[in-house]
């Protein structure tokens, strides 16, 4: 299996000549218990590995028990993804907040690492569902003071934006919740108005970053 992954280049503005090309993706693993086996599995995936390599088109690898204590103290930036022996639902939601792609070390494969690196290179990164599930079945939880105070989802938003989690239409939401389609309408306008969402998806993966259900 071959991947070639490459960093996308920001849109060139308006009458501006073709943009510069994109840049190849290296993958710096650091070192750590885990890593053998995850730099095996990304050389058998076609991905490029070099220690060193640090700048434009590097993504950090770290294989770790658990994603807290990889985020604990972490100053260098840039995409991240984290291989965990466990994923609790807390440190799942760290992860997430800090933009990094999280992968179970039980569910380390060649297809699997390239789809963590791609989400992690994202600019709008995605949420696979079995982690999304994980992270919406604690409820509806209270406004994280680093987010400035920001009051959390009623109890009828988090429902809501559950069940479109869940791939629910307006119709199939509106009869699990007993109420209106035109109700169910309502409530997510105000859902996308409030967390400034461009669509459905956009508007669950913001939520569960920023811990509003």
């Amino acid at each position: 299996m071959t991947a070639t992954l490459t960093a996308a280049p920001p849109a060139p503005a308006a009458g501006a000549g073709a943009g510069p090309k994109a840049v190849p993706l290296v993958l710096r693993i650091t070192p750590s218990p885990g890593a053998d086996r995850v730099r095996c599995v990304a050389r058998r995936a076609g991905l490029a590995c070099a220690p060193e390599h640090t700048g434009s088109g590097t993504v950090t690898v770290v294989a770790t028990p658990d994603a807290a204590r990889a985020l604990h103290g972490r100053r260098d930036t840039g995409p991240l993804v984290l291989v965990c022996d466990t994923v609790r639902r807390a440190d799942l939601r760290l992860a997430l907040r800090a933009g990094a792609a999280v992968l179970r070390a039980a569910d380390l494969t060649e297809e699997n690492l390239v789809a963590a690196v791609r989400r992690a290179t994202h600019p709008q990164p995605s949420i696979p569902y079995p982690e999304l599930s994980h992270l919406l079945a604690g409820g509806p939880r209270s406004a994280d003071p680093a987010d400035g105070g920001r009051p959390a989802l009623t109890a009828r938003q988090a429902s809501v934006l559950r069940l479109m989690a869940e791939g629910h239409g307006n119709a199939d939401i509106a009869l699990l919740l007993r109420c209106s389609e035109h109700t169910v309408k309502n409530v997510i306008y105000e859902v996308m108005a409030r967390l400034q969402a461009r669509n459905r998806a956009h508007a669950v993966a913001h939520a569960v970053r920023h811990g509003l259900v």
